[in-house]
């Protein structure tokens, strides 16, 4: 991808590369599996869980001052091998989150929305290294890795938290 004229506009899509997220990393995306008149229904139960679990984790990680969208994406306008991507623009302080649509997944819809979670923190995380001064070239295999690790800890201390008895 040529670089952007503005440098305040960046474009990430997250790879598969590393095996360490539970469901990201594993999950072998073949679509349709939804049947279409369930897709309209399924894509806005997934879209209200998205929103929801985004204004949690942009709370968490300090990030209310952004304005953050999350955007359900078919496969075809993802990069090859992703399952998500993010769009921000730090001067404006705005960002778009782009999460595989639930037509374009084959897993169980529990584990789906999992999975759509993990898309979320995962470039919500892309989203806080922004203040990192760095450029494009840093941003690679290591990052990912990185990122996708920090992602897991945080969603695995979460459910853990959600599922123990209060």
């Amino acid at each position: 991808m040529a670089p952007s004229t503005k440098a305040s506009v960046i474009f990430v899509l997250c790879s598969l590369a590393s095996a360490s997220s539970a469901f990201a990393q594993t999950v072998e995306v073949r679509g349709p599996v939804i049947a279409s008149s369930e897709s309209q229904s399924t894509t806005q139960l997934a879209q209200h869980f998205v929103d929801e679990r985004l204004a949690v984790w942009r709370q968490r990680l300090k990030l209310e001052d952004w304005k953050i969208s999350a955007v359900m994406t078919r496969k075809t306008s993802l990069a090859p091998q992703t399952l998500g991507g993010i769009h921000w623009d730090k001067r404006k302080r705005s960002a778009e989150i782009w999460v595989l649509d639930p037509a374009d997944y084959a897993l169980p819809f529990h584990e789906m929305l999992d999975d759509m979670e993990l898309t979320v923190v995962h470039e919500l995380v892309h989203l806080e290294l922004t203040s990192l001064p760095r450029g494009q070239a840093n941003r690679g295999a290591a990052e990912e890795r990185a990122v996708s690790g920090l992602a897991d800890a945080m969603l695995a201390l979460d459910r853990r938290e959600r599922q123990s008895p209060k």
